[in-house]
């Protein structure tokens, strides 16, 4: 960080200029030039800023939609108004984003551009949104605020222009023009007048009609009355500051933002731009002035630009600008949403703010709608992700299943052409099951690998039809007869009987032989 001071000085006066030169000694103040200040990222006022991106224009296009008598807009009007609406992409992409504030359709069925109306989750925040507006106590909020702006302009008039900028942050209805101003008259008034700083010489302006003594008291005066911020010095006003988590401040930088708090505290109500724009003192009422616009803002927050305009109104834009590189600990300037928003630090605490608004309750339901939009969103993107994965396992579930009731199926059939069980099989008929069983797994849980579903795979019928497969069978029927031929002789009878002993002579020669080997002496 690079910091310059120096003291103005009087190197010689005539004798004759000896009250100026006491005055000036009097009045003598420090400058601030040339400083640099690195600016550490807050995550909470992030937050705060980003939470509410696209929000500004969602509301835009709501309005929009809500004002025509069918409550719905072919797509081809939004485009045409894309920018007054602030609309940052595609509007069907944009609409297509939010599907529970936005419905499409064709009307009729043969609408050859889609249509977009509004979703009742809306529409029904849109009603409570109306019944806010025109509550009394609200208005009166409104009109308050509009006031206070006016004071704060040393010509007490402001061109409507710059308060549509400033509208959203104001928190002022739609129909302010013809809904808020007519109900105040002892307040202010429309009339024409002249702005030279934008090359206008007849443009409407909102004039101040009756200064309020009660209204034109900062919020810094009032803490300083009620012991919230400390006073030094009588008048002197210390303004509340909170650093980013790992700012480095500078020694040069704190005595002179010591100094700096000591000043005497000028209010933003009262005209002082006969200050030389170079001196602390003016940098402090300069600081005065940002304060209390902020303040006077429904979010406490408002963009870059939006200060800036109405800076070259007033005709501070430079000191604006200096004033808010300067003082990190009283604003904070955010680029999280692709612009830069300045953010009242006292305004807000661990990224909330400190005070509620009825507006920024019903601001807080249309993000809660947008996010669970996005929750949705991201929860079918990662369902997404593992639907393959879900997909697969039952794929595999689905072999698995498969074999084992090929398998049973496989059995059946071994069961029904009169083959043993397998504990009484031989050792070596065993070890070409074993070995036969692990070569169709070990192809299957390949297949399985590869993902691929061939049904010759799963018939397990197939492999047990071949030539080697018989004659095991066939060897193991004769060994099973000469080692046991009455269990055979019981298992035939129970599975139908053998096709090939059909004749009565056939099966009595059986008999006589099963007899013959029992009565044969042991």
């Amino acid at each position: 960080m690079r910091f310059i001071f120096f003291l103005s000085q009087n190197k010689s006066f005539p004798k004759d200029h000896s009250i100026n030169k006491q005055r000036y000694h009097l009045n003598q103040l420090r400058n601030f030039i040339d400083a640099t200040v690195k600016l550490v990222r807050d995550r909470g006022l992030d937050h705060a800023v980003e939470r509410e991106k696209n929000l500004n224009p969602l509301i835009n296009l709501k309005n929009f939609i809500k004002r025509e008598p069918s409550k719905s807009l072919p797509i081809s009007v939004i485009a045409d108004n894309r920018k007054s609406l602030k609309i940052p992409i595609r509007p069907i992409d944009f609409i297509r984003k939010y599907p529970t504030f936005f419905e499409e359709f064709l009307p009729g069925g043969i609408g050859i551009h889609p249509h977009i109306r509004l979703t009742p989750e809306v529409l029904n925040l849109d009603a409570e949104e109306q019944l806010m507006y025109q509550s009394d106590s609200y208005k009166q909020q409104v009109a308050d605020r509009l006031l206070k702006l006016l004071m704060i302009s040393s010509v007490h008039k402001i061109p409507l222009t710059i308060i549509e900028h400033l509208k959203w942050d104001l928190g002022l209805p739609q129909d302010y023009v013809q809904s808020i101003i007519p109900e105040f008259p002892d307040y202010f008034r429309i009339a024409h007048g002249e702005n030279h700083a934008f090359g206008s010489e007849d443009e409407q302006v909102l004039e101040l009609v009756c200064w309020s003594t009660e209204l034109a008291t900062s919020v810094m005066e009032k803490n300083a009355t009620n012991g919230k911020v400390g006073n030094v010095e009588g008048k002197s006003v210390v303004f509340p500051l909170q650093f980013s988590t790992g700012f480095e401040m500078d020694k040069k930088y704190k005595k002179w933002l010591d100094d700096w708090q000591k000043l005497p505290y000028i209010s933003p109500y009262e005209n002082a731009v006969h200050l030389s724009p170079t001196s602390d003192e003016s940098d402090k009422w300069v600081v005065a002035v940002l304060h209390e616009i902020l303040h006077i803002l429904v979010p406490k927050k408002t963009e870059k630009e939006n200060l800036l305009l109405l800076g070259d109104y007033l005709g501070l834009r430079s000191r604006f600008k200096r004033a808010l590189l300067h003082h990190p600990g009283i604003f904070y300037m955010s680029s999280k949403i692709g612009t830069y928003t300045v953010v009242l630090r006292d305004g807000y605490k661990r990224g909330s703010l400190v005070e509620t608004h009825p507006l920024m309750t019903l601001r807080s339901q249309y993000i809660r709608l947008i996010n669970t939009i996005m929750e949705d969103s991201n929860k079918t993107k990662v369902q997404g992700k593992s639907t393959q994965e879900e997909l697969k396992a039952k794929n595999n579930e689905g072999r698995e299943e498969g074999v084992e009731k090929s398998g049973k199926e496989h059995k059946g059939e071994l069961r029904e052409s009169s083959e043993p069980k397998a504990e009484e099989a031989s050792d070596d008929d065993i070890d070409d099951d074993e070995e036969h069983s692990q070569r169709v797994h070990h192809k299957s849980s390949a297949n399985r690998r590869a993902g691929l579903v061939r049904k010759e795979n799963l018939d397990v019928k197939k492999p047990f039809r071949n030539s080697q497969r018989e004659s095991s069978a066939r060897n193991f029927q004769q060994k099973t007869k000469e080692k046991n031929p009455s269990e055979y002789f019981k298992r035939g009878q129970r599975n139908g009987g053998r096709k090939d002993v059909e004749s009565s002579q056939q099966r009595s020669k059986l008999t006589t032989r099963l007899l013959t080997i029992k009565k044969s002496p042991t």
